[in-house]
């Protein structure tokens, strides 16, 4: 039963911190991967190129698997979804840590691919279903908590790993499960909406003016392949930055120390400039806030190019962090452009079509970018990618809503 007006703020807030929550635990098996992985073909006996194709199966499954997520998600609810997203995340940590041989290791971390994947497509787009003022800051929670779950578990699964290998999976296992269950109890769609006349709903909600269309109508449009085409870049080269970031600074002729701080920080300006930019575009708009900081983005890593020359690491690091922060906003601003653009009540579906750019963008940050730097080197390389950046953001500004003529 719908609430009132004066209920309905309070309780999509809740459902943002919930969403918050499942999207930290699909994110772990992105970025605790790292932490786990030496563990992982220590058991199994696989080299590092096996684990490597361990990830791009995540990666794969993680993708692919939220366009269908997204399409039942939109037409029935999140219920069903998270339901069987939490059982896969369990069971991918759980398969991990009972197995003993590398096609069972990698059959189960492609399963928890696949409920992180379902859990990252419904948590989302929860804020994009429940939002229209502040929206920005909401999708900010959101997509905060991908990598920031992640660095408070980092430390103590590093701790345990070793010692404890099958105990401390299964408790990861159980961790990210519940998170995905509580969500599929807690997280809910908002009820079908009519208009009083004074245009305002009797959920408290602005009736969406958008007509929703499906993903044909959305390919058929020139907005969607710019948003294609920017996601496509900013995986890339945010996978080229998070995957690189030792060989880049070492290679500059920067010290090993330095390279450890860089690894860091990316991650810490990663997660900040999601939750400053995208509260940003609550107020400029979101097309003006990804073009622009996606421009600053470029340049930031070209002057890290530059300051890395010049042997001045404290300013590398800066600049590097500064890359992270205006290449992160994307993913908190998109879904939202997707919903104004297509429609909210099929925003699921639609943007799962946009995500779908970081399977070749996995491919520029990895196969690419190791081609680009056997044949350029580093400072050349990277300055592919700070120009790509730059193009990304001038493409951005010019999307504007689409109409039956454009």
């Amino acid at each position: 039963m719908a609430g009132s007006a004066t209920e309905q703020p309070a309780r999509r807030w809740v459902l943002v911190v919930v969403a918050a929550g499942v999207m930290g635990a699909a994110g772990t098996y992105q970025f605790v991967w790292t932490t786990l992985s030496g563990a992982v073909g220590a058991r199994v006996g696989a080299s590092p190129a096996a684990l490597g194709t361990v990830f791009t199966l995540f990666v794969v499954t993680q993708t692919l698997v939220q366009f269908p997520a997204g399409s039942i998600r939109d037409r029935y609810g999140p219920g069903v979804v998270l339901g069987v997203s939490s059982v896969c995340m369990f069971a991918g940590y759980a398969g991990l840590g009972l197995s003993t041989t590398y096609p069972v290791a990698a059959l189960a971390y492609a399963l928890g691919g696949a409920g992180s994947g379902m859990a990252y497509t419904v948590a989302v787009n929860t804020p994009v279903k429940w939002f229209t003022d502040r929206r920005g800051l909401a999708m900010g929670v959101v997509t905060t908590a991908f990598s920031a779950v992640s660095a408070a578990l980092i430390p103590l699964v590093g701790a345990r790993i070793d010692a404890s290998y099958t105990a401390t999976l299964l408790a990861l296992g159980a961790l990210v499960g519940g998170l995905g269950l509580l969500a599929a109890v807690v997280v809910r769609d908002p009820p079908k909406r009519t208009e009083t006349a004074d245009g305002r709903t009797e959920t408290g909600q602005t009736v969406d003016v958008v007509e929703s269309v499906g993903w044909r109508t959305v390919l058929g449009t020139w907005q969607f392949w710019v948003l294609f085409w920017v996601m496509l870049i900013v995986n890339g080269v945010g996978l080229m930055l998070i995957g690189q970031s030792v060989g880049f600074t070492t290679g500059l002729g920067l010290s090993a120390g330095t390279a450890t701080v860089v690894a860091s920080v990316v991650a810490l300006a990663d997660a900040l400039g999601i939750i400053v930019m995208s509260t940003l575009s609550d107020r400029v708009g979101g097309e003006r806030t990804v073009g622009v900081s996606l421009v600053l983005g470029g340049l930031s890593l070209g002057g890290a190019i530059l300051t890395g020359l010049a042997g001045r690491p404290a300013l590398f690091v800066l600049l590097v962090a500064g890359t992270a922060f205006f290449r992160s906003p994307v993913f908190a601003i998109f879904p939202s452009l997707v919903g104004e653009y297509y429609g909210r009540a099929r925003s699921s579906e639609n943007y799962a079509l946009v995500y779908a750019a970081k399977i070749p963008g996995g491919v520029f940050g990895g196969t690419v970018t190791g081609l680009l730097v056997a044949r350029l080197g580093w400072s050349q390389s990277f300055a592919v990618g700070a120009a790509l950046l730059v193009l990304a953001g001038l493409s951005t500004l010019t999307l504007r809503q689409p109409t039956e003529e454009s």
